[in-house]
C-alpha cells in the first residue's frame, strides 16, 4: 500500500472519532516517514502518527474521499424523520 504514495503527499481519508464510533469525516492527511521506523512511512494527522496500512481507505483527492464517505455513512442534508 506504501507503495503508492510518497512522502509529502497530502492525501484524504475516513477517520472515526476514536470517543463516538458512530461519528467519522473525511480529513486531510499528510504522508511522512515513520519517525520511530525506518523506510517505513506513516499518515500524519492531529499531531499524530498513523502507520500506513489497508485499515485506512485513503483517497487521492477530497471529492473521491466525500465520495466514499457519502456512498458509506450517507447525506447530512438527508436525515431521515421518525417521530
Amino acid at each position: 500500500m506504501s507503495k503508492h504514495f510518497r512522502p509529502g503527499e497530502v492525501v484524504y481519508m475516513i477517520i472515526r472519532n476514536p470517543h463516538a464510533q458512530d461519528v467519522a469525516q473525511v480529513q486531510q492527511a499528510a504522508v511522512v516517514e515513520h519517525p520511530e521506523r525506518p523506510n517505513e512511512l506513516a499518515l500524519f494527522v492531529h499531531e499524530t502518527y498513523f502507520p500506513m496500512s489497508e485499515e485506512y481507505a485513503l483517497f487521492k483527492t477530497e471529492a473521491e474521499a466525500e465520495q466514499a464517505y457519502q456512498e458509506a455513512f450517507g447525506s447530512p442534508e438527508i436525515e431521515e424523520y421518525y417521530g
